[in-house]
């Protein structure tokens, strides 16, 4: 029954990707959500699980060796590329080459060395720690 309710909503809504107002002027996203009245902790959860698997997905077709580190580590890499980007990790060139020559203690000196450690200095040494450890 819920299926057919979704799916009958989808076709009336559509679907926006970005924020926009609706024709009683509510901010809006996706299949019709007022966005105005803000989300809740499920919510918020389920959209931060669909990006996270997304990026997880994706660092993985560009360096597979990552899910042979150890889980901890890995839990590491992909907490920085949540908040990095794919692409912003990758740029951690130093880093790569350690991880890849499984140098743990100079992968963790790698993640310091950044601008990244300047500007989120607490989350970068506690992640360096577990990287390091």
């Amino acid at each position: 029954m819920i299926n057919s309710i979704i799916d009958d909503i989808i076709f009336d809504e559509g679907f926006e990707s970005k924020p926009y107002h609706d024709t009683i002027g509510v901010l809006t996203i996706g299949y019709g959500t007022n966005i105005e009245q803000g989300i809740t902790r499920p919510m918020a959860k389920a959209m931060l699980r669909v990006d996270i698997e997304s990026k997880i997905a994706e660092l993985v077709n560009e360096k597979p060796f990552i899910i042979e580190m150890p889980m901890e580590k890995q839990r590491v890499v992909f907490n920085m590329v949540y908040q990095l980007g794919v692409s912003g990790v990758l740029k951690f060139k130093k880093m790569w080459l350690a991880i890849e020559n499984k140098d743990y203690d100079m992968a963790a000196k790698e993640m310091l060395d950044s601008k990244w450690q300047k500007q989120t200095p607490n989350r970068a040494e506690r992640l360096s720690k577990i990287m390091k450890s």
